[in-house]
């Protein structure tokens, strides 16, 4: 069984959990960093060992860091790569994580780090490919009787827990409204992507919006 290392601060990184453990069978082992850290941290590697932390969070095939600290992400990768992680996936974007240091970092130590701006535009790679069958970019089948969305099965969902709230919701849908609605109930989903702007919270909208298009067009095919 695939071991995911998931490291949490305050609210960020639990609903990923939870989504693992109920919607996948991977096994996760958790650790938590204080919601609240120093602006720069001069000795990152010590100032995570100092929290004596559970170290076998890096046994993990993959690890996914919600730390989002520049200083404190770059320890965890040093760790990650030590231990012989084969992939880190780090939540938050390039503006919490420095991303040319843990380029040099991946290479240095053979290990795939992955950076997202939103946790569903995850792509499969073969270090994360045991996840993302699970968790990564959308796609659902639709059920359809007399013009009305009557099931939506999520064969694949965002690691947030979204894909699974709007499929449930979008069950009594006219089918030419059904793709405008999903894009509209994951923006009213609780999700921690960025607001405002043309990505964040309104790419996930648009992602899940193509799903249901996607799914829709291929009962129409069978």
């Amino acid at each position: 069984m695939t071991t995911i290392g998931v490291i949490t601060r305050g609210k960020y990184g639990n609903r990923l959990i939870e989504t693992i453990l109920t919607k996948t069978d991977l096994k996760v082992v958790q650790i938590a960093v204080p919601e609240l850290l120093p602006e720069f941290i001069d000795e990152p590697e010590e100032f995570l060992e100092g929290l004596n932390i559970d170290s076998s969070v890096f046994d993990s095939e993959i690890v996914i860091t919600y730390s989002l600290h520049p200083d404190l992400t770059v320890a965890v990768a040093h760790m990650a790569g030590k231990a012989g992680v084969k992939a880190l996936i780090i939540p938050g974007g390039a503006s919490k994580a420095p991303v040319v240091e843990l380029e040099g970092l991946a290479k240095k130590y053979g290990m795939l780090i992955e950076v997202e701006d939103i946790c569903c535009t995850l792509e499969s790679e073969p270090e994360t490919e045991e996840l993302c069958k699970y968790l990564s970019i959308p796609e659902v089948e639709v059920d359809i009787d007399k013009g009305i969305i009557t099931s939506v099965k999520v064969l694949c969902g965002a690691p947030c827990g979204s894909t699974w709230h709007m499929a449930k919701e979008l069950v009594g849908t006219k089918v030419e409204d059904a793709p405008a609605k999903a894009g509209l109930l994951i923006q009213q989903y609780p999700c921690r992507a960025v607001r405002g702007g043309m990505g964040g919270i309104h790419e996930s909208g648009d992602i899940h919006k193509k799903a249901v298009e996607d799914a829709i067009k291929r009962k129409r095919e069978i």
